[in-house]
């Protein structure tokens, strides 16, 4: 009978190991919580990203039913560790907003290998589509096309542009770049500077001081967020050149900021390209409902001009306070 015992306990202690005693082992699901693993880029990099994060974590959430773990970070290459960590600690599901468009694909294989469902958000990735569920994202090229189509329409007399980048390689900066490339290379624009300030508002800053300083000739500020635009104005206002609507510099941004937005409507900025943040609840019906309706979900986005932006429209698609 001694003997039956000693077995019986070290099965019981080896079980305990295995699930955790306390029915929170990794074996185990004791709370039934859906595990997610949320990777993106972190809060301070725009208000837009700000905006993104809070939707994710108000959807997201511990009283929604998830388990969640985050992990914010610029560079790829962190991104990916992360990544692959959450693919050990054994996540059910990974949402995926990525620094960079490439060098996916094997983590990728590996969460699916796992079993482990991705979801793509706000940006594109360069990998095959059978490696992720579905893709909740912007249209980046066409923020882009619509952006640069609404400049041309300005029928300016010439296009000197000074273009502020933002982080290089990721799907928003591609996107927003592309249309403008295809016009420094057919030459209906001049390129005066084109240089990453990585969505970081005082880099901006420093870039058309610089530009200034040269004394080189240029009437377009394209920045691909406003944060960098918000920094090219502020050197423009300490040089005393005019900027705006009637001034002598067009001024361009993207992601609707609520104050970016009243900048246009007070004629300080001429244009802002919309990006919507709020992806969460449609990556949670397709969660809850094991439905995904398209490979690739695509925000409605449009383009804002300072002429006929309204009050309305700020407290409609403006972002933050």
């Amino acid at each position: 009978m001694k003997k039956i015992v000693t077995v019986v306990a070290a099965v019981l202690a080896a079980a305990c190991l295995f699930v955790g005693c306390n029915g929170k082992g990794s074996a185990a699901k004791g709370d039934g919580a859906i595990r997610i693993g949320i990777i993106n880029n972190p809060p301070s990099e725009s208000g837009y990203r700000a905006a993104n994060v809070k939707d994710m974590e108000t959807v997201f959430s511990k009283a929604n039913g998830y388990e969640v773990k985050t992990y914010y970070s610029l560079k790829n290459d962190e991104q990916l560790n992360a990544a692959s960590q959450f693919i050990t600690d054994g996540v059910d599901y990974i949402l995926l907003s990525a620094a960079a468009t490439d060098g996916w694909d094997s983590v990728l294989k590996n969460a699916k290998k796992a079993g482990i469902k991705v979801f793509l958000f706000d940006r594109m990735i360069n990998v095959s589509e059978d490696l992720y569920e579905a893709a909740v994202v912007s249209d980046m090229a066409n923020q882009g096309d619509t952006a640069v189509a609404w400049l041309k329409a300005q029928n300016l007399a010439s296009y000197n542009v000074i273009h502020i980048q933002g982080a290089m390689g990721s799907d928003a900066q591609l996107g927003r770049t592309g249309a403008l490339d295809k016009e420094f290379a057919a030459g209906t624009m001049k390129k005066v500077v084109q240089q990453t300030a990585t969505w970081d508002e005082a880099e901006a800053k420093k870039i058309v001081e610089s530009v200034i300083n040269s004394g080189e000739k240029f009437n377009v500020v394209y920045a691909e967020n406003d944060g960098m635009a918000k920094g090219a104005v502020a050197a423009l206002d300490e040089a005393g050149i005019t900027h705006g609507v009637n001034g002598d510099v067009v001024v361009m941004g993207f992601d609707c900021n609520k104050w970016a937005l009243r900048e246009l409507l007070a004629g300080n900025w001429n244009y802002d390209g919309q990006c919507s943040p709020f992806q969460a609840a449609v990556i949670e019906n397709m969660i809850k409902t094991g439905k995904v309706p398209s490979k690739k979900v695509i925000s409605e986005e449009k383009g804002f001009d300072a002429k006929k932006l309204t009050q309305a429209d700020i407290d409609t698609y403006g972002l933050g306070d």
